[in-house]
């Protein structure tokens, strides 16, 4: 049984950091692209960013230079440093296993995805 298990979110201010993990488990974590989604209330679902099996990142251009994915494979986790935040990054982040492995494609299809944590950027 795949479970994604999100944790870190929370609320800062404007310029602040935060770092999400994602605890999986249930499939070839080593083996699977992973990806980093958002949903602000009233939106479309965003990709924020991905990482395939050989650790090689890919971003949404909102978020270069200020986001950073990473894995861990032998933890089976994913995270997300987010540095700079600012107000319009408030969202609902996912941690999930897209079904192809690009940013802009995360909004398309979600093979699986975990409850998500909440960020709350305020100006």
């Amino acid at each position: 049984q795949v479970r994604l298990v999100e944790s870190g979110g929370g609320s800062v201010q404007a310029g602040g950091s935060l770092r999400l993990s994602c605890a999986a488990s249930g499939f070839t974590y080593t083996g699977t692209c992973m990806a980093w989604f958002r949903q602000a209330p009233g939106k479309e679902r965003e990709g924020v960013a991905t990482i395939d099996t050989d650790g090689n990142p890919d971003y949404t251009d909102s978020v270069k230079g200020r986001f950073t994915v990473s894995r861990d494979n032998a933890k089976y986790t994913l995270y997300l440093q987010m540095n700079n935040l600012k107000p319009e990054d408030t969202a609902m982040y996912y941690c999930a296993v897209p079904k192809v492995c690009a940013p802009r494609f995360v909004a398309v299809e979600i093979l699986y995805q975990g409850q998500g944590t909440q960020v709350t950027v305020s100006s």
